[in-house]
């Protein structure tokens, strides 16, 4: 009993290290100036993340399409990605697939729009935390060539996975062959979105984002413009498709239309290009 009370001790102990090391990394970042990727960062977005994805008045404006000044300022995508993917999952059970393996955390899973449904994660290899013990389906493979049969899901999800397909990932530790980074895109994600729409129950709802604006190969991904999109729209003509476009200003993250983020281009944080005054 003794041994058992001291393990539990030391657990503690720890976990209330780890916390306050957390706390002092945000505090850190802030004091700062809050510059995006310092130290501190990564801790800061997932706090932030965690306080608005369980938000119902942020999920109602990101469904009404109408955020407040201000909302997001100094932080990446994510902050809008996921209170917008989540604020369009259906409630409810049934099939949900995760392709791309972006909803891999537990705050994530646990969040009420997810609880109850049978969660499939697909991704090409295997990461070092899951949730098995959850009942959290995981399969290992291509996206380009899905092993479930035709109509398997209810609804899928595909969140900033579709620029990646056919690029150089190895930073991500995959060695999967790849084009070679030039001027010109691969239209290899359109084998996704067919597969998606395959496996996808007629009626289902499928949601995908990705970066959008003047068309850039990054090398690791791309960014898609009006032709790439208009692609991905031609492989869903039989589904009601709708779109919807946020921008990052110096105000922060903002709702806005395809015409106004058509020249945008994007930040690369592990080569500086793209960096602007934010």
């Amino acid at each position: 009993m003794k041994s058992r009370i001291i393990n539990f001790i030391k657990r503690t102990l720890s976990s209330k290290a780890k916390e306050q090391t957390q706390d002092q990394l945000i505090d850190k970042y802030i004091q700062n100036g809050r510059i995006p990727w310092s130290e501190g960062y990564e801790q800061y977005k997932w706090q932030q993340i965690s306080e608005v994805i369980n938000s119902e008045k942020i999920l109602k404006d990101f469904s009404k399409q109408k955020l407040e000044n201000g909302y997001g300022r100094f932080l990446d995508e994510r902050i809008v990605e996921y209170p917008w993917l989540l604020s369009n999952i259906i409630n409810g059970t049934g099939k949900f697939l995760d392709a791309g393996s972006t909803f891999n955390f537990k705050v994530l899973l646990d969040h009420p729009k997810l609880k109850g449904k049978d969660t499939y994660i697909y991704t090409y290899y295997p990461e070092s935390s899951n949730f098995l013990n959850e009942r959290i389906s995981y399969v290992f493979g291509d996206l380009r060539e899905l092993p479930f049969r035709d109509g398997f899901f209810d609804q899928i999800v595909c969140h900033s996975t579709l620029e990646h397909i056919d690029m150089d990932n190895s930073m991500y530790g995959y060695d999967i062959d790849h084009i070679v980074a030039n001027d010109t895109p691969s239209f290899e994600y359109l084998k996704v979105i067919s597969e998606l729409e395959r496996v996808l129950k007629p009626g289902g709802s499928m949601l995908l984002t990705f970066p959008y604006g003047k068309f850039e190969n990054h090398g690791f991904f791309q960014q898609f413009d009006s032709t790439m999109v208009a692609e991905i729209e031609k492989y869903l003509r039989n589904m009601s498709v709708s779109k919807s476009f946020l921008k990052y200003t110096l105000n922060g993250w903002e709702f806005s239309t395809q015409s106004e983020c058509d020249d945008q281009v994007s930040y690369n944080p592990h080569t500086g290009k793209g960096m602007k005054d934010d």
